[in-house]
């Protein structure tokens, strides 16, 4: 369903200097896999989900996913296939200010050319416990309850990936568990493949397979040495 092979990234920094971010030899997912990935702050994570979903281009390697090299489509088209294939749970959130939280999930269905779903954008936001507060703006919103947005609307168009940057690090204790167990829920029931970045030992001591970063990266393992 995934698989990268031998991506690379870097950046220049200001003094003119490559810095190398991402060197992976090979990192492959299964449908329906559902794995847990960690690594030291500021090793890439983040910059990797990014890479895979197609934000931010790579120099070098392939990114296939559902047999589509996302590397080789052209800006538009990549943002089509995003909207289609993939839901992303970003560490900032990301939700328009101007409309309310049930909008915020709607939104990301236009972008499919599929018909808006109201009544799972409702169903979704239930399931996280915001039923009560469809309408509310997200400057209304706690920020656990703008994180609970953020996670329905990214399974709003039932992607086949799903990318998780730390999904549960501004919600309170007692909605973790539930936002994780929806997430690994709509996966088993709709067969989505999900890579779910993490620092939290009870988060992922629930997943089967757990990768280090630092154990892929060459770039990381360079760096390290």
């Amino acid at each position: 369903m995934l698989l990268l092979e031998n991506v690379q990234k870097s950046y220049v920094e200001p003094n003119g200097e490559t810095l190398p971010i991402l060197d992976i030899p090979k990192l492959e997912l299964a449908a329906g896999e559902q794995v847990v990935l960690r690594g030291r702050s500021g090793c890439g994570k983040t910059t990797l989900l990014n890479c895979i979903s197609g934000l931010t281009t790579v120099d070098k390697g392939r990114i296939t996913i559902n047999g589509t090299d996302i590397v080789n489509l052209h800006e538009v088209a990549r943002d089509r296939f995003r909207a289609r294939f993939i839901g992303f749970v970003f560490q900032t959130f990301n939700l328009l200010p101007a409309f309310s939280a049930l909008e915020n999930v709607m939104l990301g269905m236009t972008f499919t050319g599929q018909k808006k779903d109201s009544g799972r954008a409702e169903k979704l936001l239930a399931d996280v416990g915001l039923s009560h507060r469809l309408t509310h703006k997200p400057s209304a919103l706690s920020v656990g309850e703008q994180q609970r947005v953020a996670v329905a609307r990214a399974l709003a168009n039932q992607p086949k990936l799903l990318l998780a940057d730390e999904p549960t690090a501004n919600i309170d204790p007692a909605h973790q568990q539930q936002v994780i167990d929806l997430l690994r829920k709509a996966c088993d029931e709709e067969n989505v493949t999900m890579l779910l970045v993490t620092h939290s030992p009870e988060v992922s001591g629930q997943f089967e397979r757990i990768e280090q970063l630092e154990d892929v990266n060459r770039a990381v393992a360079a760096v390290a040495g």
